[in-house]
């Protein structure tokens, strides 16, 4: 052949595999402006796998590819990997299988375990590793262990198949709470995050975990954590948690949460609360107050399932980015993550397009996370419905648009997908680590991928193997990456191996990232008073980091020596630009004269009113802040109206109690005072009457209210009267009810 034909082909040959390229793109149709033209008739029905593909859309060089679908696994809801590369796969088989939620409280959800077998990128093995299953809402491996948490169980277990069948034979209990849990199941806790502080975190509750001796020890936070389904950590084990009530897409992210709940103004702007998708969204709760005139959905509602890209298999400008799902607008948000002064911010990283987008109307990413393989994985509950019965309920607006469309026929499918890039080529190495020694592993914590890292880590930490250590010591002194030094620091801490030498070596490290690590890690001691490793860690207090100073504040902050407690406030007044340690740290001031003033309060009432109050501030921080705040002066959520009314001062609260009992058991829609909020209130009707009671106890004798307590025999009353109710009430019904 000659070479000038040789040259034609071989540019017709890129000239094909371009205009591939492109069509794989599935190019957004746009207007003159350049604007997306948006699909406002869209087509509820069910789409294969591959047809579904050609509906999403990602900015140009990113794909999508297939690991997973029915009938191999239905209604999937999160997954996570074992040390060996083993999938596992939680599925709500029974979530919302008609728009009444029939049977959804039936024990027959399963965790299904997936290989890949013959390397090609695709499932091709699955085995049930539980059934009959309520809700499983949580997993977690640990070595050969998995974790598991139900809906409704406030306990947690530990599973392991200890004959190699693909099937988990041993249970044990690792965590008992046998309290009652009759929550709204979106209001119930997630995540299960082992995070790099060997600290197991969980959204809602006030409590964090620790792995010991085969058991969870629970430790105290005294704020609740906040957030709802999903967690997300970065490389330096930032937490990032969201809020479907609050319609906040991120919350609680500028310190962790054991020293407290903290949101700043300016942390995203209403732009950013603003989603564009790329199809008519009429099916969102709340009606059409929550959608263009284009007729797509205008703000997040259902903003989940965030995970912060921590991989080497995808561009490298995506690193530390912060992946939200929101699967009522059928899209995935991109944010990009920016401190400055160590105040974190987010914005999104298009003008008024989505990262991922959908047409298909059964696309509902409910979940995203790096895998093994340093690519991202997104899971797809592909169904009609994605709202919990309280939501749907006959009369709504919502309900109006699941019946015309017929959206509850869509039910028992789902995808797992994987992003991938041109050009760079996936890590296909199989993960072995459980076969592994533990001085094996510890080459790992300097991996690229911090799937890799944390893995490692883990698995070295629950082991207990201390024969690690003097390597560990190694590379937390002397490697040149800056994340093997944090991992190497943070293992020897879950091994108790870390000595003083070492930790005070790595407080003088030339990286600000390791100087916070050290800091970090010195809070437990400097909070028992080590005033030795007081006087160590008191030059950082003009630490040329920002970071650095606002941790050493944080792990000051419990210290009852009036060293560290000056400390604290000479950080704050030399650096007036740390915004985040001075807001920090006055609303913890805050927290601590109101707590005062409570107990001043409360040995004035009865013992047992003292009791009712006490339940029902749990109840609250846990449940109730989500919507209200945890101060009850509502939630910052960039600039957009509030979720719920501040309850904060509110003589409604501290008048007729009959009224918010009505609101609790039964919930409320609709403006309050002539204001429009931008989320129902739930009913609650299924918990005990002592439940309703404290709850309203407590916010009628804190955040400024002073108002007698409420009785379980008060709400039965009310119960009572109120039993043939379906409907949630409204404002202008309350106020119309005579007595």
């Amino acid at each position: 052949m000659k070479p000038n034909k040789q040259w034609v082909l071989g540019m017709l040959g890129l000239s094909m595999l371009v205009y591939t390229c492109k069509v794989s793109q599935n190019a957004l149709k746009r207007d003159a402006n350049g604007k997306v033209i948006v699909d406002t008739n869209p087509s509820p029905a069910y789409l294969t796998p591959q047809e579904s593909l050609k509906t999403i859309h990602l900015p140009k060089g990113y794909h999508l590819e297939l690991v997973a679908s029915e009938p191999m696994i239905h209604e999937p809801v999160a997954i996570t990997w074992d040390g060996n590369g083993r999938m596992y796969v939680a599925e709500m088989n029974t979530y919302m299988q008609d728009a009444d939620g029939t049977g959804e409280m039936k024990p027959a959800c399963t965790i299904k375990r997936l290989e890949d077998t013959d390397g090609d990128g695709k499932m091709d093995k699955s085995v049930v590793y539980l059934d009959k299953l309520l809700l499983p809402r949580m997993i977690l491996p640990l070595d050969d262990r998995l974790l598991v948490a139900e809906t409704f169980d406030n306990s947690i277990y530990s599973y392991r198949d200890t004959n190699g069948d693909g099937v988990a034979d041993e249970k044990k209990m690792v965590f008992k709470n046998e309290s009652e849990n009759k929550s709204n199941l979106e209001h119930q806790r997630s995540g299960l995050v082992w995070n790099l502080d060997n600290k197991i975190y969980v959204t809602v509750e006030n409590v964090r975990y620790k792995f010991e001796n085969g058991l969870l020890k629970s430790e105290f936070q005294h704020e609740g954590s906040g957030g709802q389904w999903g967690l997300a950590n970065d490389n330096y084990g930032r937490l990032f948690f969201s809020s479907a009530g609050g319609e906040a897409p991120a919350v609680n992210f500028q310190q962790n949460p054991f020293f407290g709940y903290l949101d700043l103004g300016g942390q995203y702007d209403e732009k950013f609360q603003d989603v564009w998708p790329i199809i008519s969204t009429p099916d969102v709760q709340g009606g059409l107050g929550r959608l263009r005139p284009d007729s797509t959905l205008n703000h997040f509602t259902a903003c989940t399932g965030q995970s912060i890209f921590r991989g080497n298999s995808l561009p490298e400008d995506l690193k530390g980015d912060l992946l939200i799902c929101e699967p009522v607008g059928r899209l995935i948000r991109r944010a990009k993550v920016t401190n400055t002064n160590s105040k974190i911010t987010l914005k999104n990283a298009y003008e008024k397009e989505e990262f991922i987008a959908s047409t298909d109307m059964n696309f509902r990413p409910v979940n995203s996370v790096t895998g093994p393989d340093g690519c991202v994985y997104i899971v797809d509950m592909y169904r009609g419905i994605i709202q919990e019965g309280n939501w749907t309920r006959k009369g709504t607006y919502l309900r109006k648009q699941i019946d015309d469309k017929k959206l509850d026929k869509n039910i028992g499918r789902g995808r797992i997908y994987r992003l991938v890039h041109d050009g760079i080529k996936r890590d296909k190495t199989v993960p072995k680590m459980l076969d592994l020694t533990s001085d094996k592993l510890v080459p790992y914590l300097s991996h690229p991928n911090g799937w890799w890292r944390d893995n490692a880590q883990k698995i070295i930490v629950v082991r207990g193997d201390k024969s690690v250590i003097p390597a560990l010591k190694e590379l937390a002194l002397n490697s040149p990456l800056q994340l093997a030094r944090i991992h190497a620091l943070w293992t020897m801490n879950g091994l108790n191996g870390l000595d003083r030498p070492t930790l005070l070596a790595a407080l003088k490290d030339k990286d600000a990232e390791v100087r916070k690590t050290a800091l970090w890690i010195s809070e437990e001691p400097l909070r028992k008073g080590d005033e030795a490793l007081l006087t160590a860690v008191e030059p950082l207090k003009n630490d040329p980091s920002a970071d650095v100073r606002l941790q050493l504040g944080l792990s000051l902050r419990f210290s009852h020596l009036d060293k560290a407690q000056q400390i604290i406030a000479e950080i704050i007044k030399n650096h007036p630009e740390d915004q985040v340690l001075a807001e920090s740290h006055k609303k913890y001031q805050r927290q601590i004269e109101d707590k005062e003033a409570a107990e001043r309060n409360s040995k004035l009432l009865a013992a047992a009113d003292q009791k009712l109050i006490k339940e029902g501030a749990l109840i609250f921080k846990q449940l109730c802040a989500t919507c209200h705040g945890s101060e009850g002066k509502g939630v910052i959520n960039g600039g957009k109206d509030m979720p719920a009314p501040p309850l904060a001062s509110n003589h409604d609260v501290s008048g007729d109690p009959e009224k918010i009992i009505r609101i609790l058991l039964h919930g409320l829609s609709g403006p309050v005072n002539g204001k429009a909020y931008a989320d129902v209130m739930p009913p609650l009707g299924g918990n005990t009457d002592e439940y309703i009671a404290s709850v309203i106890s407590y916010i009628r004798n804190d955040m400024g209210n002073k108002a007698s307590t409420v009785k379980a025999d008060d709400v039965k009353k009310v119960r009572n009267q109120t039993s043939g109710r379906t409907k949630t009430w409204t404002w202008n019904e309350l106020n119309s009810i005579k007595k």
